[in-house]
């Protein structure tokens, strides 16, 4: 990248730190530290073109657009001269469309630290959103280049830049963002139906570059947002995303997209495996376990010939431990088959036409929807979604809240169901305790009938299998079942989803100023536990402290 050459230290970018301004000797200088009152003396009692270019053939009004200030912008554009009290507005200032050695025009040059309040100086006063250098770099490549997102959006929205145009290389913007490894640039591009499968002058699309790069969230993102064809696409020298990112070494990066195309790759398992797992899950299965050790404490522990009779007390426990079970499966049964909290597309209720930009349909200002995290935004879906929203790449869909996606209860877990998936994981906790409990005092109490010689575990294996498979299958319920109530409540107490605690690092509102972690909905353990109880959620509005978005802002 051309501009990458351009290295300027903004007076205020940084105000904790103090740099040592030179001093201020001409227009160049004066418009690169924003200098207003010297630019004029230069301009105005000096004579100083502001047309003219420095040097190194850099002009007044590219240093005043890199550094964002827009009314240098605007004064080097047209600037105003007094004569006998009457005000004229000279148009015959800085040129917006002139170009550097390399074609670059000042919107270039705003684009590398995305100065969006210089950009609108420019393009309001007729720079072309579509000049190019001579890379065939536009505004929206430099933007891709740097990761400047809000800046992209803006010219995308506002004066309608091509966000898919191909440089002199055949590369978009979302080759090099990809390249780059910014991933909210990427989902922004994905979001506005950025071609993912185009191929640049080495074949190879933007998902080669992120794996040659080793950038694994742009991978990740790419590949959630695309399909099996962006895979298998080989560039001019035979070489796949997955084998490109093994030949570089990119060991965390390789093994995610190679288990992405094995997903795919395999065609009966993409009809068997993806039909009846991927989308029917693993619920059958862990509802047949369900019953079938329902059924098999019954015949072997309850009502088995071989074992004592069956005293009133332990029978009244036995039965408490197969309500239990019912319980669960009836809770199992709700939180499989409800809604967890899917938010609503604009295709599922037609509300939104082809020629509306889905950026504009939502207030950006609004808090409770809009905290300038582009993370928000869902390059599949089409929507911006709530802060603690996720999209789901096996449900294909983004639930509200996301807590995690369970293939055994094939849903996922969200706001509206996750009370329900609670209740059912403690139920089965409490279950396979008491069984198991019964299961051992049933065969503690039958030892009287070993034989001489006839050691007790030998005793159990042969005189009661039963019992023991069912002890065997209890204990993996109980590990499971266990492991999930201590992990759901903790994460209740302290308002938290099993996603944010697994990905904190990668979501901003879960930082403080300071960046440590700090949780902004959480209340304290009292207020959590009882909000999750009588609501079966929490108010994602009601934040105990304001997110670093809105300190900033």
């Amino acid at each position: 990248m051309a501009s990458s050459e351009i290295e300027v230290v903004s007076s205020g970018s940084k105000p904790n730190e103090i740099y040592e301004q030179p001093p201020i000797l001409d227009v160049f200088t004066a418009s690169s530290y924003g200098d207003f009152i010297k630019l004029r003396t230069f301009v105005e009692q000096d004579g100083a073109s502001v047309s003219v270019p420095d040097v190194n053939g850099y002009y007044a009004l590219q240093w005043a657009c890199l550094n964002n200030f827009h009314q240098i912008a605007q004064y080097l554009i047209e600037f105003n001269l007094t004569v006998l009290g009457w005000v004229f507005v000279l148009k015959h200032g800085a040129d917006v469309n002139a170009t550097d050695n390399i074609q670059q025009t000042a919107l270039h040059w705003a684009a590398v630290r995305g100065s969006i309040a210089a950009a609108d100086v420019l393009l309001e006063n007729g720079a072309r959103v579509e000049a190019a250098d001579i890379n065939g770099f536009r505004a929206v490549h430099v933007a891709a280049q740097y990761g400047q997102t809000a800046f992209l959006n803006h010219i995308v929205v506002k004066y309608h830049a091509d966000f898919d145009v191909a440089d002199n290389d055949g590369r978009s913007p979302l080759h090099w963002a990809a390249y780059k490894g910014f991933a909210d640039t990427i989902r922004l591009l994905l979001f506005r139906d950025a071609s993912q499968g185009r191929q640049d002058k080495d074949g190879c699309t933007p998902l080669h570059w992120a794996a040659l790069r080793g950038n694994a969230e742009a991978c990740a993102v790419l590949v959630h947002a695309g399909t099996k064809e962006e895979l298998m696409v080989k560039d001019n020298a035979g070489f796949t995303p997955v084998q490109l990112a093994y030949d570089k070494g990119h060991r965390h990066v390789a093994p995610f997209l190679s288990n992405q195309l094995r997903s795919h790759s395999n065609y009966w398992r993409g009809k068997l495996c993806s039909g009846m797992v991927t989308d029917i899950g693993y619920a059958p299965i862990l509802f047949c376990i369900i019953v079938f050790l329902m059924i098999l404490f019954i015949n072997s522990v309850v009502a088995a010939p071989s074992l004592i009779k069956i005293t009133a007390v332990v029978g009244l426990w036995a039965w408490t431990a197969l309500s239990l079970a019912v319980g669960a499966l009836i809770m199992f049964y709700r939180c499989s088959s409800k809604d967890p909290g899917y938010i609503k597309r604009p295709r599922d209720s037609g509300t939104q036409s082809d020629t509306e930009d889905p950026l504009l349909n939502i207030d950006l200002n609004s808090s409770s929807v809009w905290m300038g995290n582009w993370s928000q935004l869902c390059p599949t879906c089409k929507i911006i979604r709530p802060v603690r929203s996720k999209h789901c790449p096996t449900c294909k869909r983004c639930v509200e809240q996301f807590d995690h996606h369970c293939p055994w209860i094939s849903n996922c877990v969200g706001k509206r169901n996750k009370r329900d998936f609670f209740i059912f994981v403690c139920l089965a906790t409490l279950s396979s305790i008491l069984s198991g409990a019964i299961a051992v005092q049933r065969i503690w109490t039958s030892t009287s009938a070993i034989a001489a010689g006839e050691t007790w575990i030998h005793h159990v294996l042969v005189r009661h299998p039963g019992v023991v498979v069912f002890l065997v299958m209890d204990a993996f319920v109980f590990l499971a079942a266990t492991t999930l109530t201590i992990t759901q409540t903790y994460m209740i107490a302290r308002n938290l989803t099993t996603n944010e605690h697994a990905n904190s690092s990668r979501y901003e509102y879960l930082r403080g100023a300071d960046g440590r972690f700090r949780n902004p909905y959480n209340h304290g353990c009292w207020k959590n536990c009882s909000d999750f109880v009588f609501l079966g959620y929490t108010n994602d509005d009601d934040i105990a402290w304001p997110p670093l978005q809105q300190v900033a802002s």
